[in-house]
């Protein structure tokens, strides 16, 4: 016998004009609205199973929304076609949730936008894409879950790559299943407020970029999912990789080489010297100015001479750089000596109108040690600028 207030919901759902309905944790209908039978017909009767009046094209879609409902608190929506009296198919979207004791689902239904011919073309062109894309894209993978995690879609060529399957993650929630990547961890929280996200990971042996798009409803307010677009990018980071050590090894060895071309000789106890060969640009005049000063400094040098002998050109700024390289080797308390200056290179320093007056300048790198060393054989421990400059050395 039915009881009283079994009694009364049947009441207020025979007079209801809206498409409702109590259904049992089975999908049989219990209380049909009086709206859903006028609706549909002679097909809905008490005991009546929702999923046969369905489409059997949307069987599957309503059994997975089904189970979504029975497992959470909020409210699944998603679209179903049921059979009227007539035997046609109605598309409605239906809104289902779980009853307090979880024994049943209540349920109601709306007509849904009926689809034009172009728009069906459009949706049908937009499946074609997709599917070419997930049949030909070798690296691209593509999967989407409900609000709960649960994977709905799962296709795309790179699968294949990571030892997997189409299709071999619909029906597991990919939230647990991928529980220890920190980028889902808290995905619950986060991947349903509406934002795009990316992210990159290691998962099957591959490295992943991966974008993260909410799926909307059709309304457009409410997030009801998440569509994943995974791209395999393993070979291009192995190629970054093997250019960044490449690249290093290019560095290494241009500073080995840099190293070789400006190499900075201790030729006399306090006395340094300093081959250029080659063209001398601002950038390599800086170079050496550190290096120089830093060997000055550390061995206590009381003269550096620049030889200059195997450079043919300088640009216009050299001469400058010298004349500051000079001044800084005597603010340190050691003299400058350039030595080996040539005809064209001698020439080009005029024309830049610089004093050169400050500038020690000797015949070739003989010269220059052979005035330093007179300078400190004359006076041990003091410095050139401070006693006359002796005669210099006229040997070829």
């Amino acid at each position: 016998m039915e009881s009283a207030p079994d009694a009364l919901l049947g009441d207020l759902f025979a007079r209801s004009p809206d498409l409702l309905f109590v259904a049992s944790a089975e999908g049989a209908l219990l209380h049909p609205s009086g709206g859903l039978r006028e609706a549909l017909g002679a097909g809905v009767e008490i005991g009546a199973l929702l999923a046969d009046l369905a489409h059997p094209d949307d069987r599957e879609a309503l059994s997975a929304a089904w189970a979504t409902a029975l497992q959470g608190d909020e409210p699944v929506f998603f679209g179903v076609r049921l059979r009227d009296g007539d035997g046609a198919y109605r598309r409605l979207s239906c809104s289902a949730s779980r009853s307090s004791d979880g024994s049943a689902v209540l349920g109601s239904l709306r007509a849904a936008p009926e689809i034009t011919g172009e728009e069906l073309a459009k949706l049908r062109l937009k499946a074609r894409i997709l599917d070419a894309i997930a049949d030909h894209m070798e690296s691209v993978a593509f999967w989407s879950t409900d609000r709960e995690g649960l994977c709905r879609y799962h296709a795309g060529k790179a699968l294949a790559k990571a030892g997997l399957k189409p299709g071999e993650f619909v029906g597991l929630n990919l939230i647990d299943l991928f529980g220890g990547v920190p980028e889902f961890a808290d995905a619950r929280e986060r991947w349903f407020d509406g934002t795009v996200r990316h992210f990159s990971n290691e998962s099957h042996g591959l490295e992943w970029d991966n974008w993260i798009i909410p799926l909307r409803d059709e309304s457009g307010e409410r997030v009801e999912g998440m569509i994943g677009l995974s791209l395999d990018v393993t070979e291009s980071r192995r190629a970054e990789n093997e250019l960044r050590v490449q690249v290093d090894q290019i560095e290494a060895q241009q500073r080995v080489i840099r190293d070789l071309s400006t190499p900075i000789i201790e030729v006399w106890d306090g006395v340094l010297t300093l081959p250029m060969v080659g063209t001398v640009d601002s950038v390599r005049t800086a170079e050496v100015m550190d290096s120089l000063l830093s060997q000055i400094v550390e061995k206590r040098a009381r003269f550096a001479i620049l030889d200059l002998t195997g450079v043919e050109v300088v640009d216009t700024r050299v001469a400058s750089h010298l004349i500051q390289l000079v001044t800084a080797i005597r603010l340190l308390g050691a003299d400058g000596i350039v030595a080996g200056i040539k005809p064209n290179v001698a020439q080009t320093m005029v024309a830049l109108g610089l004093d050169l007056s400050q500038l020690n300048t000797q015949r070739n790198l003989r010269a220059a040690l052979n005035y330093a060393i007179r300078a400190m054989s004359l006076a041990p421990g003091a410095s050139l600028a401070a006693s006359p400059a002796p005669p210099r050395d006229r040997t070829p």
